[in-house]
């Protein structure tokens, strides 16, 4: 895909062989370039003022919401709400439907693979209501272990709360069929962690069934502090907003307030209109490139780099087959730990990511303190897996010769 030259980092740094786009994927020009223009021509604060300047400020962001939503596949775009990213998302909703909802003896789902963000949010939204916290386990090749779900929920289960795809493994969960399995079982909301599903997966969300989906703009080449929580309207408003203050209220009276409409109620102070610009223009991008192909190009990548990896005899690979992932591996190579590997890969100029990735609970389940992540996205191509490989056979070469 000849889409690296869109990248003004990559393209200034030919020797540069980026693969941790699933912590945050690099900006195209299309995108700075928005931010700029929005900041140079038509900056004011949203929604404060009557004069032109203003007016075009807001219309600018409006518009940004509208074109997001639109490639996410929702119609309602009001029932879209910015935030700083997915923990924003996941923590509003567990902080305003835990609070409203969720009772002493209820249960709350999540599996075990899941992001600290989609996992201690709901944790710590158990204890304080005295709720029961229930983890569904993994299959043996790292997928959701769909037989132990069915038979976790019941009538008592308020949330089930899972990722789109598993930022640590790369696995593409079948949304649809937990949807299913759900909506048969109880009456529970069914909340999707999207940070790695909506950068590399044609999402559709009025389709998919769930009922909050929660994402992040700098995972798909939008800038840093802008994402959202995308959510049925009338979940929305059964419940209350997490935040006060100014453009979320409707009126304020001296003993009591009432709330702003969606998706105001949920946007307490200045908005990240910038942020919001920038991620629209990102989001039209990923279009005219196709997420067909994105997720095509991903898995080619990622099981040519698989099949590479394991022929060097010294290389572990965790999670579910390449047609069942996105862009995203995760492995560890015999006696080189996961961060010595990061470091020997950085002079050689691949970046990758070692460590627990936000998800030690799923460590503790594959025995492992840390591994190695290389996560593709549409700029890399087949020079970064010569690359990742020949690094990682190089450190292998040392750390063997070190032990002899």
């Amino acid at each position: 895909m000849p889409y690296r030259s869109d990248f003004p980092l990559l393209a200034a740094n030919p020797g540069l062989h980026y693969l941790d786009s699933a912590a945050s994927a690099q900006k195209p020009k299309v995108v700075l370039d928005a931010i700029r223009d929005y900041y140079e021509t038509g900056y004011a604060n949203p929604h404060r003022g009557a004069y032109s300047l203003c007016v075009t400020a807001t219309e600018r962001y409006h518009l940004a919401r509208a074109r997001i939503a639109r490639f996410l596949g929702a119609a309602d775009s009001e029932a879209l709400i910015f935030t700083r990213g997915t923990t924003e998302a996941l923590n509003l909703l567990a902080s305003s439907y835990a609070r409203s909802y969720v009772r002493s003896g209820d249960e709350i789902v999540v599996t075990a693979m899941e992001h600290h963000s989609n996992f201690v949010t709901w944790q710590q939204a158990a204890i304080a209501a005295g709720a029961r916290f229930r983890i569904c386990e993994l299959t043996a090749d790292g997928r959701i272990d769909l037989e132990m779900l069915e038979s976790m929920l019941n009538p008592r289960t308020r949330v089930v709360a899972f990722g789109h795809v598993s930022n640590a493994l790369g696995t593409v969960n079948p949304v649809s069929e937990i949807v299913a399995m759900v909506r048969e079982r109880c009456d529970a909301i069914i909340v999707c962690d999207g940070a790695q599903g909506a950068p590399h997966i044609r999402v559709g969300f009025d389709a998919l069934g769930v009922d909050a989906y929660a994402f992040s703009g700098h995972k798909m080449g939008g800038p840093m502090g802008i994402g959202g929580l995308l959510a049925r309207r009338e979940l929305l408003e059964s419940i209350p907003p997490h935040q006060f203050g100014g453009d979320m209220i409707e009126f304020v009276h001296d003993e009591t307030t009432t709330w702003a409409p969606l998706p105001h109620k949920f946007e307490a102070g200045t908005p990240n209109s910038a942020g919001a610009v920038g991620l629209a223009a990102a989001v039209e991008y990923l279009d005219v490139v196709g997420m067909d192909r994105v997720q095509a190009h991903e898995q080619q990548l990622v099981a040519l780099a698989q099949q590479r990896l394991e022929e060097l005899g010294s290389v572990t690979v965790y999670g579910p087959p390449p047609a069942q992932r996105s862009g995203v591996l995760s492995f560890n190579v015999t006696d080189v730990h996961a961060h010595d590997l990061a470091t020997i890969l950085d002079s050689t100029g691949v970046c990758i990511r070692s460590g627990h990735h936000c998800a030690q609970p799923l460590m503790r389940r594959l025995g492992v303190a840390a591994t190695a992540r290389a996560s593709f996205y549409i700029y890399n191509d087949e020079s970064d897996v010569d690359a990742l490989v020949a690094g990682v056979a190089q450190a292998s070469s040392i750390f063997a010769g070190s032990a002899a």
